[in-house]
């Protein structure tokens, strides 16, 4: 799969996220998104931290959400961003909502369709950050060339996640401290690299 959008790549780091929720606010504003916000700011274990992580539409290279949905309204374009349903073809049954293993489809009731994350690809498309990436100001969300993230940032970054026997690769990437331990393991089993893990080993210093 190709990771790039106009040479260009999509970056999560959990570690920086600061819970300002700038990238709420913002998404909203994107001009395919309707008013709505459709990012997810997740506390990690609200009973025992501030810790938080902005969790976007991680684009699957084989989207379950299209995959369950019986109108054949979710499409994935050239470039691989998983789109919104298709107003016309939504039937709003939600099974999108319940099959992404991210948690990241919304049904709205008006206008009846589900709507998601689609990388502001109005923005994307042209070289442009999407909306929540341009304002994070810990750069928590990341958008830029490859060489660009070599040369200024630290961490590897990881494409894939383990669900189980499931394994999700997406085009939406994400950083750890080690790639070599493989796919990040969402259910934590063990000896696996598990979900929210301290990325860069600072536990131990």
């Amino acid at each position: 799969m190709n990771h790039l959008i106009q040479g260009k790549m999509f970056v999560i780091d959990q570690s920086r996220c600061i819970g300002c929720e700038a990238c709420v606010q913002s998404c909203e504003e994107c001009g395919t998104h309707r008013g709505q916000s459709l990012i997810h700011l997740e506390f990690v274990d609200r009973g025992a931290s501030t810790q938080t992580a902005p969790m976007v539409c991680m684009h699957c290279e084989d989207p379950t959400c299209a995959n369950v949905c019986p109108a054949d309204a979710i499409k994935q374009n050239e470039d691989g961003v998983v789109q919104s349903a298709l107003k016309p073809r939504c039937i709003g049954c939600s099974n999108c909502v319940n099959a992404c293993p991210f948690g990241v489809p919304k049904y709205f009731a008006l206008p009846d369709q589900m709507m998601k994350c689609d990388m502001c690809y109005d923005r994307t498309s042209v070289g442009l950050a999407p909306m929540c990436a341009s304002v994070c100001p810990s750069q928590a969300l990341w958008f830029g060339a490859p060489e660009e993230f070599a040369e200024t940032r630290r961490g590897d970054l990881i494409h894939e996640y383990r669900f189980g026997n499931q394994l999700v690769p997406t085009k939406v990437a994400t950083v750890v401290d080690d790639r070599t331990f493989g796919p990040i393991d969402v259910m934590g089993e063990p000896g696996g690299q598990r979900w929210q893990d301290d990325p860069f080993g600072l536990e131990e210093v």
